[in-house]
């Protein structure tokens, strides 16, 4: 009979003059789950790993939901989730955290717990719409968050819309807030940047039909991409940004460049979107492991041509013929 032991050993240890592998940046994500593997806690372990980052998972809620809507959530203890997130904190060291849907007041609370531990690490909150909520929970939600996860964040994300129902509720002027408004309402709860998607661009030549993202602080806007104004639905595409940013912040790239390049990201991930079910498009966030179309080589390494890269200059201004983009 073989030794267990001696087997487990043999098998689990590396040869004496081989080095140990490197360790990909890790990214501690809290978020709920999502079955329909577009958004939630699904959405961000395929992002961050498809960034090359390694994902640590601590789950927030439940959701019920299919490829079309969200029906309901159910809530997890507070104490599960810190006891969650506390267990491998004690064991990995992170790089960056990210932040999504958190369930209740109360799991906002739960998360902001940990994180306060953990000043130095930079912090990418999403703010998903919570429509399926009732009212009442809807604003316990977002006081939690105002008071305890603005104050922590580096980089606040969200649609325009949701982003000023939640920062300016009383903005009664006919023109939205620009994206630097929303970045001096997010400083004065501590948030350093913000990252707006969704900005509608109304009047602006040889812009029409597109929408804008704009990185901003309280000083003005950074950088940002326009992508074009597509009819398709697409669900998961925040969580899929704000996952990919965190990766990246955590592997040490500057902010500017790395809201380009998870701006890339997500753009590619819609472009090579697929519809599982009756519902909405999900991102496809390993678009570049797929072969490449008939009649095109690869490029060097397995990678794609590099003349099917984005111009640089999509970022400057609306493109002439841009490829199919986000809704």
């Amino acid at each position: 009979m073989s030794n267990p032991t001696a087997d487990s050993a043999m098998v689990g240890t590396p040869a004496d003059n081989a080095e140990e592998p490197t360790s990909p940046a890790c990214v501690m994500s809290f978020n709920a789950t999502d079955p329909s593997g577009a958004g939630g806690i699904a959405g961000d372990i395929s992002t961050i790993a498809a960034m090359g980052a390694h994902p640590l998972p601590v789950v927030t809620a439940i959701v019920l939901r299919d490829t079309a809507e969200i029906f309901e959530s159910s809530t997890i203890d507070a104490d599960v989730i810190v006891e969650q997130a506390r267990t491998i904190l004690e064991d990995v060291t992170i790089s960056a955290w990210k932040v999504g849907f958190l369930g209740s007041a109360d799991g906002v609370a739960a998360a902001a717990e940990v994180l306060s531990d953990y000043t130095e690490v930079p912090l990418v909150a999403y703010l998903a719409p919570i429509t399926w909520l009732d009212e009442e929970e809807q604003q316990a939600y977002h006081e939690a968050w105002r008071e305890l996860i603005l104050p922590a964040a580096e980089v606040l994300v969200g649609n325009q819309q949701t982003l000023v129902d939640f920062l300016l509720p009383d903005w009664d002027n006919e023109r939205p807030p620009s994206a630097r408004e929303l970045a001096v309402a997010a400083g004065e709860h501590g948030t350093r940047f913000v990252l707006v998607t969704g900005v509608q661009l109304p009047g602006v030549k040889g812009a029409e039909g597109f929408v804008d993202n704009i990185l901003a602080s309280p000083q003005g806007a950074i950088t940002g991409e326009k992508f074009e104004r597509f009819e398709t639905a697409f669900i998961g595409a925040g969580d899929t940004l704000s996952a990919a940013l965190a990766a990246l912040m955590a592997s040490g790239e500057e902010l500017h460049l790395a809201v380009g390049e998870a701006l890339n990201f997500l753009d590619q991930s819609l472009d090579a979107g697929f519809r599982p079910g009756m519902g909405n498009v999900v991102p496809d966030r390993f678009f570049w492991a797929l072969p490449p179309p008939e009649g095109e080589e690869p490029g060097e390494d397995g990678e794609p041509p590099t003349d099917a890269e984005p111009a640089p200059e999509a970022a400057q201004s609306a493109p002439a013929a841009p490829s199919r983009r986000m809704h």
